[in-house]
């Protein structure tokens, strides 16, 4: 049975909102931002750190490489600050959700952490260019060419988080479960799609 579902999503795809709509159709908890303040109170460093490496990586990171692996630094240590450990506080607590209570997570290579697990359904969420702009157009109230450049920015920031914590490429079918397409298909019809899976994988 699938108790944890992760939710990878292209920007603008509305993989949150199907998140969210999941999260409330199932009667389980949510975590996207929150992964933040919690990874912040977990290691007590300042949530600002964590919010500056959100899906994305600093320049830092060319010096400091290399595929998640779990370790965690010293509080003393002079990279406990770094990219890297923050990542691995936010993947600990992803963790900890994981064995506490089924969850609808957000993000955050939270497929690629769990991947041992035999209860996570791995799900992608991405649309076509159209119908991303008109969603990220609605959204941010932003002009057709600034909600591109949105996108294209975001999306390559994400794909470059992925590729370097899980050594993979973030938009390869191989790594979910469900791949599903927003751009001719309601939230809704994701959500029922999912369940649906669901109660394969039950049976």
């Amino acid at each position: 049975m699938a108790r944890i579902i992760t939710i990878a999503r292209g920007i603008g795809s509305g993989g949150r909102t199907v998140g969210k709509m999941l999260s409330e159709d199932m009667g389980i908890k949510y975590y996207d931002k929150e992964l933040i303040k919690l990874a912040s109170d977990e290691s007590g460093i300042n949530e600002r750190f964590f919010g500056l490496v959100d899906e994305k990586l600093k320049g830092s990171f060319l010096r400091k490489g290399g595929v998640y692996k779990g370790e965690l630094l010293d509080p003393d240590d002079h990279d406990f600050t770094s990219d890297r450990n923050l990542f691995n506080y936010q993947a600990k607590i992803i963790k900890q959700l994981a064995d506490r209570e089924p969850a609808v997570i957000v993000g955050r290579c939270a497929d690629y952490i769990l991947r041992d697990r035999k209860d996570v359904l791995k799900v992608f969420i991405y649309s076509d260019m159209e119908t991303a702009v008109k969603n990220i157009v609605d959204l941010y109230g932003v002009s057709v060419k600034e909600a591109v450049k949105i996108i294209e920015k975001t999306d390559k920031e994400r794909s470059d988080y992925y590729r370097h914590y899980t050594g993979r490429d973030w938009t390869n079918a191989k790594n979910y479960n469900l791949c599903l397409d927003t751009s001719d298909m309601s939230y809704d019809k994701c959500v029922d799609i999912i369940k649906g899976y669901i109660k394969l994988l039950e049976e």
